[in-house]
């Protein structure tokens, strides 16, 4: 979780100007990111027949390509941000996004089968 706050912190922070801030942020970002990988990647080991935990071990893998992708064409660019850098600053926020709905589709579940109690 803390490393999708810090990448949504990058693309505020790349939206008001703040290139520098977004830059210390991302690269904070990798090694978080990629522990948070391996982790689910160990966990897709234990349970291989369990789709959800594969998907989500696929989105750790491209969010940290992502998340690495802009720290290493940011550290490289001289003035002006690079559009790619921003680009997958975004595409990383989406994948978080997409991560959270997986991670809470059980909850949601669960709520629309409640019914309420027969009196």
């Amino acid at each position: 979780m803390f490393p999708g706050l810090l990448v949504t912190l990058a693309a505020v922070a790349d939206a008001h100007g703040g290139h520098h801030l977004a830059f210390d942020a991302l690269l904070v970002a990798v090694p978080l990111t990629a522990v948070a990988a391996l982790d689910s990647f160990g966990r897709f080991l234990d349970h291989r027949d369990e789709a959800v935990v594969g998907l989500q071990t696929l989105l750790w893998g491209v969010a940290l390509l992502l998340v690495v992708l802009s720290c290493g064409v940011r550290s490289n660019a001289a003035g002006a941000v690079p559009q790619l850098a921003i680009t997958a600053t975004i595409a990383c926020v989406g994948v978080f996004a997409i991560k959270a709905c997986f991670a809470f589709a059980p909850f949601l579940r669960r709520l629309v089968a409640l019914r309420p109690a027969k009196p």
